[in-house]
């Protein structure tokens, strides 16, 4: 992953008061912490950080942020937004190297469609829709894909099961359930036809 240059202002002072000035004159409170040091108030401007997260890649995306002539690779790490306008208030830089492993959250995509789920008319239920994996930040993926064909009625996929690339491991159980699907319709309707018949004869005896 390529990273991308957004300029950040140092010597940013912290307050309610400065901050509300700042995001009047169209820039976004920022704070840069990790790898041990002390975080740094920064700022950064309000349509450059939209543009350097609209990418298919997110707050994933690779920054290399530029402070008073110094270069710091970061990932996005929290992004406070407005109660109401849902405008970004204030964000979280982390400091990452490129040769250590980190966290991060990635969309849980469903690709494709079931024949049999289709056939029996069966409920589907995506129950995870991030999967937190751990990988070096060059290679964090834009998402996982979950190939729904094979998928049976009443049948469950789950994070051990998922296509990851080389060098990226979930970051929670391999049992955890992404995608289930119910019996089906059909099939509940045939049972409950058959247990019907059944107590029928049962009577007639």
């Amino acid at each position: 992953m390529a990273e991308i240059t957004l300029a950040a202002a140092p010597g940013r002072v912290t307050g309610s008061a400065e901050s509300r000035r700042l995001r009047a004159a169209g820039r976004i409170p920022a704070v840069v912490y990790g790898h041990g040091g002390e975080g740094v108030a920064v700022s950064v401007d309000g349509r450059e950080l939209r543009h350097a997260l609209s990418g298919e890649s997110g707050t994933n995306q690779l920054l290399d942020l530029r402070i008073a002539g110094e270069s710091q690779l970061v990932l996005t790490r929290m992004i406070q937004r407005h109660p109401v306008r849902h405008t970004v208030t204030h964000v979280d830089f982390q400091v990452v190297r490129r040769d250590e492993i980190v966290s991060a959250e990635i969309p849980v995509v469903l690709v494709g469609e079931s024949e049999a789920v289709k056939a029996v008319r069966a409920n589907v239920e995506q129950v995870l829709s991030t999967l937190t994996v751990r990988a070096n930040p060059t290679k964090i993926p834009v998402s996982v894909e979950v190939d729904m064909s094979r998928l049976e009625p009443g049948g469950v996929i789950r994070v051990e099961d998922l296509p990851l690339p080389d060098g990226v491991t979930a970051d929670v159980p391999g049992d955890e359930v992404v995608v289930l699907a119910s019996s089906g319709e059909l099939q509940d309707g045939a049972e409950a036809s058959g247990d019907g018949e059944g107590a029928s004869s049962s009577e007639e005896g």
